[in-house]
């Protein structure tokens, strides 16, 4: 039948109900409500959201509640990562990735383990701000430092410029060109 739970006062057996009802809790934790759990446990659905809370009520039902933690504990301690588990499973992962040659991708799913358990610390730095926060002298300042970066463009003046009397071409674009110096040169090349 029911496993037996060790009560403050007596001992008492789940039902099949809730043997069902605490192992699909604590397996779906946080993928599913308690009402779904109990609906899931065979409870029916007009009153699962109180059979869900009697259920999980101390005083109401102390088995019931005691079973949940005893089987949330037993899973923390099945599926749970700590320190020497991820050592050992990081020295299982590095010598199959050696026989296998797969070394970065077996590396890689450890670590993030290991940083989703706390292992390690990733630390960034995030800047905020806008130019509306700075004064107008350090925005100047800004400006001339990036100014500073790059270097000094040739500034090139368009001039629109025509023929008289040489081969009577009509095209546009064909000719002299004015650089910034004052000097021309035939379309647009250096003298």
């Amino acid at each position: 039948m029911g496993k037996a739970v060790v009560g403050q006062k007596n001992l008492r057996k789940l039902t099949r109900r809730q043997e069902k009802f605490v192992k699909e809790l604590v397996s779906n934790d946080g993928l599913q409500t308690l009402r779904e759990s109990a609906i899931k446990a065979g409870y029916p659905v007009a009153s699962a959201h109180t059979r869900a809370y009697e259920l999980t009520n101390e005083r109401r039902c102390p088995h019931v509640v005691a079973e949940i933690k005893r089987y949330r504990n037993e899973l923390d301690e099945k599926y749970g990562v700590n320190y020497k588990r991820h050592i050992r499973d990081l020295q299982i992962i590095r010598n199959k990735a050696m026989e296998d040659g797969a070394y970065s991708a077996a590396v890689m799913a450890e670590k993030n383990r290991g940083l989703a358990e706390g292992l390690y610390v990733s630390k960034s730095e995030i800047r905020t701000g806008s130019i509306d926060q700075m004064s107008r002298e350090d925005v100047e300042k800004e400006l001339e430092r990036i100014r500073s970066n790059f270097e000094e463009a040739i500034e090139i003046e368009a001039v629109e410029v025509t023929e008289s009397g040489s081969s009577g071409s009509d095209e546009q674009g064909i000719g002299a060109v004015e650089d910034n110096k004052g000097g021309y040169s035939e379309n647009g090349e250096e003298d």
